[in-house]
């Protein structure tokens, strides 16, 4: 057992797309975290499980991975896990996932694995739609050829799970003798014994992969890489060549083996996954259909989160006023109704909103359309210096950037991988959801053209559009700035189409809401109470001169309430009146007063953010709801000019300012650890804050013209 409380180490593996995941889930349930591998931001799934006699075990879902030869950032993680004895970590068993349908490939890493001498249960999964294309496998005789135990399971109905999870505690009570499936060649053996004696691992397999990959394993010493690198020096030692003639000689060996243990009749085929490719992967009517399914999306969030979002306004709405009608008149009180619950409110209306995109998003995911969607939009995204796995982090920036940008990790090509990091943040994300849809709300009127197309989820499509061109011109500039000599390429697996699971969606939906409730909640929370101090206070002659001018007002005329001009001028002497006037004079082109400006400021952290300051902002001095404070931006007039704040040419400068700036000091600090360096944040920050800008003050001065 390889940690203090008995509890055991179980690792999932399998090549991408087949449905380890979704295994996974029906052995956890509930019962999983989300956290990140040791030394680096790939992404860790983990959760516990009960075995009858041995007690709890831990399961991590591995990144998919084709072989222990990686080329991708998950891959390597993968290897690192697999290569680290002395981990805590490190398993004491593999669940290994298998495609029926295609056995021979999927049992290639398998073969791997049982030479690195770790106990392993096979799993075939999919062996429903293998019969169905008239293959028929012998599990005995499959489990009796590679020395391993084998069952059919079942990810979508759960069939054979059960038995997987029991045939891995019996592989951990009943250990086997180690087997060994490949054979080293002479000068294999010889250098893997000199790595293996210096290294101390016993699997002479395991110590010819740290021999191949020692530059890439993070639990090596300088010295220990050193050591490596000299006998590879000594005995020169090929690695590629090495590695392809490893492959081709684990297949001469599968081959035979697969043969003999599969059975073949004739069916009559229904290719149904064949006939619907050749519509949605088509050059002109896949792109429609594409085009179809992303209105479709984002009519979807407008309308059906407007009943939820309506209950949520209203319970923050009489929650703030239960509290103002019980609580005393004092300075706690007016920090809970006007920073905290106001700064909450602003954000956790819009999680409806948010919950459909990631629900959708994972219903596309899951039915295997998205794999389509990388293979449709490969040669488009060539021209402009991308590769077709750009497409996934490209869709996953409309959820959130920072996981956008851990995928890249699929993208072997380093320039390309560069890229796509670097304009992923121009497709919009769900932080941006409550900035555009307050700004909309506010200025387009909510009428459907044709009876059925919502106008507002039009503009907000057209934003979302129009961010995704940003980033495609801007990957074309960086490609023609960037020189590699790497050549790209994609290599990928279709699935089969299926019907999602809906049990993996909801967690999927579950778990990302989860994270942006908490994540943003807790910034929220923070900027706000602070923002509500700065502009509930200032300083005391400034505040007392504000009160005087409010009273002189009043005496004048009696249009507005003497605590509604209090609450104005207070809010403008105030610490942060005094911070968004020291910066409108760089705003105030692109249309924006000293207010907008505390919000830019505030956004810096989370672009969110921005609803949750206008809601502080606002509601200094009254109790705040969503639509309160639509009225109020609405209404909201520049103290020297008269005019309205949020007209037409304001709010949509705003708009375009939030979809192009880099607003997201997260954002940064992942892209950093991405590229192991400042230069590529600073690069993003910069050109992102540029282009915002002047597109920003362009859409103001043209759409000023005729509004």
């Amino acid at each position: 057992m390889s940690n203090q409380q008995a509890t055991y180490q179980i690792a999932l593996a399998g090549n991408p797309n087949v449905g380890k995941s979704s295994i996974f889930n029906r052995l956890t349930g509930l019962r999983q975290k989300v956290g990140n591998f040791p030394g680096v931001t790939v992404d860790k799934k983990s959760g516990i499980i009960q075995f009858e006699t041995l007690g709890k075990a831990e399961v991590t879902d591995l990144p998919g991975l084709y072989s222990l030869y990686p080329t991708s950032e998950d891959e390597k993680v993968v290897l690192n896990i697999l290569l680290q004895e002395q981990s805590d970590k490190y398993p004491d068993a593999i669940g290994y996932i298998a495609d029926a349908n295609d056995l021979e490939r999927h049992l290639l890493l398998c073969s791997q694995l049982i030479d690195l001498q770790i106990p392993i249960v096979l799993g075939l999964n999919m062996t429903d739609t293998a019969t169905e294309k008239g293959i028929s496998i012998d599990s005995k005789k499959l489990s009796d050829a590679l020395g391993i135990a084998v069952v059919e399971v079942n990810g979508r109905t759960g069939e054979g799970v059960n038995e997987f999870k029991r045939l891995l505690e019996d592989t951990l009570k009943n250990s086997r003798e180690p087997l060994s499936f490949y054979e080293l060649s002479p000068g294999e053996r010889q250098i893997a014994k000199d790595v293996s004696d210096y290294l101390r691992t016993e699997a002479a397999y395991k110590a010819l992969l740290l021999t191949h990959h020692a530059a890439d394993l993070i639990h090596l010493t300088e010295e220990q890489k050193y050591f490596v690198k000299t006998l590879k020096e000594k005995y020169s030692f090929d690695s590629l060549d090495l590695q392809l003639d490893e492959i081709m000689a684990r297949y001469k060996q599968l081959g035979p083996l697969v043969k003999n243990c599969i059975s073949l009749k004739q069916v009559e085929r229904n290719d149904f996954t064949g006939q619907l490719d050749r519509i949605l992967t088509h050059p002109v009517f896949g792109l429609l259909i594409f085009g179809m399914l992303m209105i479709l999306v984002f009519q979807s969030i407008f309308s059906w989160s407007e009943w939820p979002m309506t209950v949520i306004e209203e319970s923050f709405a009489g929650l703030s006023s239960m509290l103002s009608a019980r609580l005393p008149d004092a300075w706690f009180s007016r920090l809970l109704t006007e920073g905290v619950v106001a700064g909450l409110s602003g954000v956790l209306v819009f999680v409806p909103q948010i919950a459909i995109l990631f629900l959708l998003i994972s219903i596309l995911e899951e039915s295997g359309y998205m794999a389509r969607v990388v293979y449709l939009f490969d040669n488009l995204m060539r021209r402009f210096g991308l590769n077709g796995r750009s497409v996934v982090a490209l869709i996953s920036g409309g959820a959130c950037a920072i996981p956008a940008i851990m995928s890249t990790r699929t993208i072997t090509n380093w320039k390309e991988r560069l890229i796509t990091i670097l304009v992923t943040p121009l497709i919009s994300c769900s932080a941006r959801i409550p900035v555009f849809t307050i700004l909309i709300a506010v200025t387009i009127p909510a009428y459907k053209l044709f009876g059925w197309i919502n106008i507002q989820g039009l503009v907000f499509l057209s934003l979302y559009a129009l961010g995704a061109i940003a980033a495609l011109l801007s990957a074309f500039v960086f490609s023609k700035i960037l020189k590699t000599e790497e050549p790209g390429y994609l290599m990928m697996e279709l699935p089969q189409y299926q019907v999602p699971q809906w049990k993996n969606v909801g967690l999927t939906v579950v778990e990302k809401v989860k994270t942006f409730s908490w994540e943003a909640g807790r910034i929220i929370m923070m900027v706000s109470i602070v923002l509500w101090f700065l502009a509930s206070y200032g300083r005391p002659s400034s505040m007392e001169k504000a009160r005087e001018q409010a009273a002189d007002e009043y005496a004048l005329s009696q249009e507005i309430s003497l605590d509604q001009l209090e609450a104005t001028h207070e809010l403008e002497a105030s610490f942060a009146g005094t911070l968004g006037k020291f910066i409108e004079p760089v705003i105030a082109p692109l249309g924006y007063d000293w207010k907008i400006g505390i919000a830019l400021i505030t956004s810096f952290a989370a672009r969110e953010v921005f609803v949750g300051t206008m809601a502080t902002i606002y509601a200094v001095g009254d109790e705040s709801d969503e639509a309160l404070l639509r009225q109020r931006m609405s209404e909201a007039q520049n103290m020297r000019t008269g005019e309205k704040v949020f007209t037409l040419p304001t709010a949509f400068s705003l708009m375009i300012f939030y979809l192009f700036a880099m607003q997201c000091m997260s954002t940064l600090a992942v892209v950093r650890r991405e590229t192991k360096s400042w230069k590529w944040p600073a690069v993003q920050l910069a050109y992102m804050s540029v282009l915002a800008y002047g597109a920003a003050y362009a859409v103001y001065k043209i759409l000023g013209i005729w509004f």
